[in-house]
């Protein structure tokens, strides 16, 4: 039969496992959604503890890598610097 394959292959899901990996944890639009909300509470409070932990989920969001696809990591990475360098302005 045409058009159906044949019966010794088979065709994969493109999500199955052996194409994807397993998918375990938290994504990578959900990284970026934390390091949002981290940066803009760190304006107002501990903001040397919750400007770094905006930096870390914004670049973990990205996939460590810069590209603008991933515009809510790349506002938290921005956000969590600014946080983090007024933070330390602050202390001294």
């Amino acid at each position: 039969m045409a058009g159906f394959g044949s019966s010794t292959r088979t065709r994969m899901s493109p999500r199955s496992r052996g194409r994807m990996g397993p998918r375990n944890g938290p994504d990578r639009a959900t990284f970026g959604i934390i390091g949002i909300i981290c940066a803009i509470a760190g304006f107002f409070v501990l903001g040397i503890v919750l400007g770094p932990i905006a930096l870390i989920t914004g670049w973990l969001s990205m996939n460590r890598q810069w590209s603008n696809r991933h515009i809510p990591a790349v506002i938290a990475v921005v956000l969590g610097a600014i946080d983090t360098v007024l933070a330390l302005i602050t202390l001294f």
